[in-house]
Formats: structure tokens, C-alpha cells, sequence
């Protein structure tokens, strides 16, 4: 599950494909011309960032310090970008728009200023969360992120007869296409 900034209408317009993203890949190509934001600093945001300057006409990506996490190779990619911009020091407070985001509202975590900023799109490179904890209290051990731990390259769990694939035992990848191979593995591991 992506993690989500909390905001009273996020939920509401993720889910009406009205302008919040948690998938730059997926959703890019729809917002061909906009203006949009990306909100992060580490490696995944500069990567949904850079993917997006392909699509729009300009990307913020907008981080609460004043300076990137990600490694200075994929940090290059969007400072040196003309179509990229970072806002540091900031966050965002409440999209505006009814049926669809027509802007952001900003805070200045420094100065406690606002401003408002036109975009047509939000995408969320927060990172995730798996959907394990109903799993909690059986016995499968976790990695330190909370995902399934795996014994071997196998979807192999610590119990016996028992397998994980795709987005429960994956931290890194966490893509359609691999989830399905993983669930091929755990099938032939399970016969």
C-alpha cells in the first residue's frame, strides 16, 4: 500500500483518478502537458520525477528538507533537469479543487508561509507499506520493513508449508509483472 500524506480529500480523489498518484508509470502519460508534483526525496520520488518530465510540461518535487535523500546520481536527474524544480522546505497542507486537484496549498516548514501552486496532479513517492499485519501473530517471521522474510531466493516462509509472493515478500521491486513470477515460484515451491 503507498503511503499516503493524510490529506481530507486524497482518498476521495486517488480513487476517482482525479489527479492523486501513487504510480508515476501508471498514471503519467495522462497528465501530458500539466503541471505536476511529485512529493518525496528519496530515489523513488527523483525516479517518478524524471519519468514524469517526459509527460509534463513541469515537475515539482517538493521535499520538507532542504536538501535531497536520494544518491547525487538520481538527485542529477532532476536538478539538472529544465523541467523539473525542486521546493524544499515545504509540504503539502490541502489540495484545491472540488472534482479534481487544480492546485496545491504549501506550507514552509522554516517560515510557516503558504502559497498555493497550480498543478494538475499529485504523485505520492512516499513509499509503502505491505498489507502483512493480519498475517501478525501466526508465526511468519518479518523483515525489518515488514514484509514476509524469505529463506532462500524460493517464496519459502520460516513455517513449513507455508509461501509468499508478490507485494507481501517484495520491499524492492513491487511491480505487477514480478509479483506474478514470484507467484509462479511459490506455486511450483507449493507442489
Amino acid at each position: 500500500t503507498a503511503k499516503l500524506l493524510g490529506l481530507p480529500k486524497e482518498k476521495e480523489l486517488m480513487n476517482a483518478g482525479a489527479g492523486f498518484s501513487a504510480c508515476a508509470t501508471g498514471d503519467g502519460a495522462f497528465y501530458k502537458g500539466e503541471q505536476l508534483m511529485v512529493v518525496g526525496g528519496g530515489d523513488t520520488a527523483m525516479e517518478e520525477a524524471s519519468y514524469l518530465t517526459k509527460f509534463a510540461s513541469k515537475v515539482y518535487v517538493i521535499h520538507r528538507r532542504d536538501s535531497f535523500r536520494a544518491s547525487k546520481a538520481m538527485q542529477a536527474r532532476i536538478l539538472d533537469n529544465p523541467k523539473a524544480e525542486p521546493v524544499w522546505n515545504s509540504v503539502v497542507v490541502d489540495v484545491l479543487g472540488k472534482d479534481f486537484i487544480e492546485g496545491l496549498l504549501l506550507e514552509n516548514v522554516v517560515t510557516k508561509e503558504r502559497t498555493t501552486l497550480p498543478v494538475r496532479g499529485l504523485f505520492l513517492a512516499l513509499g509503502h507499506s505491505p498489507a502483512t499485519k493480519f498475517l501478525q501473530g501466526t508465526g511468519l517471521e518479518f523483515d525489518d520493513k515488514g514484509y514476509v522474510a524469505l529463506k532462500t531466493r524460493t517464496s519459502r516462509t520460516n513455517i513449513e508449508g507455508v509461501f509468499a509472493a508478490g507485494d507481501v515478500a517484495d520491499s524492492t521491486y513491487r511491480q505487477a509483472i514480478t509479483a506474478s513470477g514470484m507467484g509462479c515460484q511459490a506455486a511450483s515451491d507449493a507442489e
